[in-house]
Formats: C-alpha cells, structure tokens, sequence
C-alpha cells in the first residue's frame, strides 16, 4: 500500500446555516431576502431531467425562502450518515441532518475522522457558483446576497479553522465588472479561489468566446490575484442527459460531459493567450475523459485550424494550454489513474465530496489506498496533497 499523507480535498459542500443572509442584510431586505422556513414536502418527481416538487402533506422540511421562490432541502445534499439505500429525495430538516454539514467545528471533527487536513466547499442554497442570485429580481439585493455569503465564507465557516477551511467565495455573475470587484476584495482577505459556471450560455451569459471580451475583467482580477476558477459539474444548471424520461442515473453517469465540454471551450478560446496566469480546475469531473479530448482538440487544432476559427488565437497545441493552466479532480476513477502518463501527474487533484450522496466519507483514505496502490509516493502526494497547495496557493506543509 502507498503512504497516504493527509488528504486536502478540492470538493466538498456547505449547507449554510438559516442566518447566513438573516444575519447580514439590511433590515429592509430581512423578508425577501434568504431564509428558511419548515413546512411539509409533499411528493418530489424527476420529470424532463429536472426535479419538481410540491408543498403537501409528508415529512416536514426546511425550505429556504428567497423572493418568489421556495427550495427544500433534500437528504441528496446531506447524505452522510444516511445507509446507501436510504439516500433519497426526500425532505430534511437542520436536526436529522449530521451536524457536519453546517456546523465548521462539527466538519473539522468529521474531516479528522476521514484523514482530511483541509477541505474547499461548494455552496449549496445559492447553487455551485450562485446561480441562484443570478436569477433573482432584484439585482441589488443579489449583490448584497453574494457579499453576505463571502463575508460568512471569510468569517464564520473558515475564520476559526486555522487554515483548513479553504474559502470558495461566490460572484456576481450578471456582471464581469462587479465579479472582478469581488475577487479583488476577497483576494485582499486571503482568497484564492472563486467558483464559476462550466458552461456560461446555458445560464443565458456570453460565452468564452465573446468576441467583446465580456468575462476580460473577470478573467484578468483571477490571473492578476492568483485566483482559480473552481468549475463544478452541474454549475450550469443544465445536467447532459439523453431525454426527458431517462431516469436520473443516466444523467449522473455523463457528468463529466459538461467539464469535456467546457474545457474544449476554454482551449480553443484564446484565453490564456490573453491571461498567462490564468488558472481554471473542474471539481468533481473526473479525469479518465481528459486524455481523448486533448488528443482530440490537437488534432482538430493541427489539421483543421486554418479553417477553423482558432489560428488567429490559439498559438500553441491545445494540450499545451491544459499542462500550463488547468487541473482536474476525481474521487473515483480507477480508469483515469491508469491513464497518468496521457493526463499528468501535475494536473490531478482529489476530493471527497462531504456530505453529498457520492462522498467517500468515513473511508476516503481507505478508497484512496485501494485506487492508488500502483503508484508511487511521491505521485500519490501530488495527487492527493501537493498539487491542491500549488494551485490555492495553500499555506500548509506538502
């Protein structure tokens, strides 16, 4: 077996406490602003690749509140603790939840039960990269809304842990001008990562290739403050799938669709030919994909690029630019560690997924030993410490 070091995982999830935003919003705001409210869930269906459900008679659940909008809970976002077969969609509440979800000294405690020196969560009322106050009315209480949750990613959820709370903060993503602001200021308090969404046209925002430039000030307040754009499977809110009845386990298999796709995006665009710091990473996407699509988008790029669209800007091989300023993450993906060689052992980072339903805790050492028992010490420390401390700029010790 290797030496596994202590895990720093790149993916894991926040349920944030009811007095996120109650806590920190102006008065005004308080009743249509986020917050949570317990109410019956009655039955939840999976009906043309997306959830619906109903307030009815059933199990009661927190709900947050937010505008005109009403979101369970589910025990899919809080599956620890919870047997396999018992992980459902079905409603929770704060109490039958293990407290690790939400509570920063209650995840240390689990985190130290699973060999887990320091972990970066996603959000998950506000969605993967707060998509939610994107789609809200009032734009200027969704600004209040993403600093309100940064300052209590900053202050609260990370603040006390010595480090070993890695903040993820959230961006206006509306507008690239006010998104560059916020990276600039969390930058100033320590921050070196930001999420962001894979595929921005499915959110009906420009795309990398906007010929205006419109992410430019986004994308340059994440090169100039050494910030990596966090992209996780699902922050478009739009999951690949096959069609409107294919059950949701069609659709959990081709997750890693979406992070092929972007990455494509991002290596034809031109962009880090403009923004030579610029550093992305693809949470919970695996990595056996990757090998195909760089051999793929060279040959495209070889052959095809005089007619093409990508000569003017794409001035290296593609794999180039994925070697230079990407990373990938897996949890469980025995095909992708046997493809090392073709991927990197430079680019590969590791995650735990605490506390959703695909987590390895309590056993995301004794998975990591298993899938990584071929391989050396020095290339199981990259993969599961090393490079996550070169790419969030971490101060711990490799």
């Amino acid at each position: 077996m290797p030496e596994i070091p202590k895990i720093i995982s790149v993916d894991d999830h926040v349920v944030e406490p009811a007095g996120v935003w109650q806590d920190r919003l102006p008065k005004k705001y308080l009743d249509v602003g986020p917050r949570v409210e317990r109410a019956p869930l009655g039955e939840m269906k999976f009906v043309g690749g997306k959830f619906s459900y109903a307030e009815g008679e059933g199990n009661p659940c927190d709900w947050w509140v937010y505008e005109d909008k009403r979101i369970p809970q589910t025990r899919l976002s809080a599956a620890v603790g919870f047997d396999r077969d018992e992980v459902k969609i079905t409603a929770i509440t704060y109490e039958e939840m293990r407290p690790g979800c939400y509570d920063p000294k209650a995840r240390l405690e689990d985190m130290d039960v699973n060999w887990v020196d320091a972990s970066l969560s996603f959000p998950t009322f506000p969605r993967f990269c707060g998509q939610t106050f994107m789609e809200a009315n009032d734009k200027e209480l969704s600004d209040l809304c993403v600093k309100a949750y940064n300052d209590w990613m900053f202050d609260e959820w990370c603040g006390g842990s010595d480090g070993r709370l890695i903040p993820l903060p959230i961006i206006q993503l509306w507008d690239a001008q006010l998104a560059a602001d916020e990276i600039r200021r969390n930058a100033a308090r320590g921050g070196h990562a930001v999420a962001f969404t894979e595929i921005p046209p499915f959110l009906g925002l420009p795309s990398v290739h906007d010929a205006d430039g419109y992410w430019d000030p986004f994308f340059r307040a994440c090169a100039e403050t050494d910030t990596v754009v966090c992209m996780h499977i699902g922050s478009s809110s739009k999951m690949p799938s096959t069609s409107a009845d294919a059950p949701p386990a069609v659709g959990s298999t081709l997750t890693y669709m979406n992070a092929a796709m972007s990455l494509t995006d991002y290596l034809m665009s031109g962009v880090f030919e403009k923004f030579p710091k610029l550093t992305i990473a693809y949470s919970e996407g695996q990595i056996g994909w990757i090998p195909y699509v760089l051999e793929r988008a060279d040959a495209v790029w070889d052959h095809n690029r005089a007619w093409g669209g990508v000569a003017d800007r794409v001035k290296k091989p593609p794999s180039q630019y994925y070697r230079e300023h990407v990373y990938g993450c897996f949890f469980d993906d025995p095909h992708g560690l046997r493809s090392l060689e073709d991927i990197g052992v430079d680019t590969i980072t590791f995650e735990t997924d605490y506390p959703h339903s695909d987590s390895t805790w309590p056993e995301s050492k004794q998975v990591a030993e298993r899938q990584m028992k071929d391989l050396d010490d020095e290339t199981v420390q990259k993969i599961v410490r090393g490079n996550a401390i070169r790419m969030l700029h971490l101060d711990l010790a490799e």
